[in-house]
């Protein structure tokens, strides 16, 4: 049985959205991949009103069976966090609104699923991202991609025979290893922090 995950890469300006079904066998496929653009001298009210508007129908027409969405982290922009948090809480309302189960994902776990390692840059990203769907180019603009990556690392991630196929000891592939790690790093409590 596949399952239809709606990736949101969360943006004011930007907001990427990528829908993929993964079959039993974790072959992901492309559904539909957009960019919902709001203009940067609009009314903020405007934008998110936009935005809301363009999740809600995406949602609506593909019906995807989980949202993944890409978790909020502290950068030292405190715009560029705070739209990217307004962003998530619209498509977190989109997704409770029709009873649909969400995930949030760090880049640093996505991108350990899709490419191997947690520290790839966007270009890696992309490129491993175009191969796994057969795709012959990146999708572009590079929020687009990371939508399509992060509904790809959920659905492996929720396919997994383990949640995150820990228990395979020596069967594991070098990307699982890393996706495996870079869950223990997210999930272990810092002092201090």
């Amino acid at each position: 049985m596949s399952l239809r995950v709606l990736g949101v890469d969360p943006g004011l300006t930007r907001c990427g959205v990528g829908i993929v079904e993964v079959a039993a066998n974790r072959v992901p496929r492309l559904v539909s991949v957009h960019t919902i653009r709001s203009a940067s001298d609009a009314p903020l009210e405007q934008r998110l009103l936009i935005i809301a508007r363009g999740i809600e129908a995406l949602v609506d027409e593909f019906h995807p069976d989980a949202m993944a969405i890409e978790r909020v982290f502290a950068q030292n922009n405190v715009r560029t966090v705070m739209g990217t948090a307004q962003v998530s809480g619209l498509a977190l309302r989109a997704a409770a609104e029709r009873g649909i189960p969400v995930a949030l994902h760090t880049p640093s776990e996505v991108k350990a699923a899709v490419t191997g390692y947690g520290n790839a840059d966007k270009k890696q990203v992309g490129a491993m991202v175009a191969r796994l769907l057969g795709l012959a180019e990146v999708p572009k603009p590079a929020d687009a991609a990371d939508a399509l990556a992060l509904a790809i690392c959920h659905a492996w991630r929720r396919n997994a025979p383990d949640s995150v196929a820990g228990t395979l000891g020596g069967s594991l592939t070098p990307a699982q290893r890393a996706w495996r790690d870079a869950e223990k790093s997210v999930r272990t409590p810092r002092l201090g922090g």
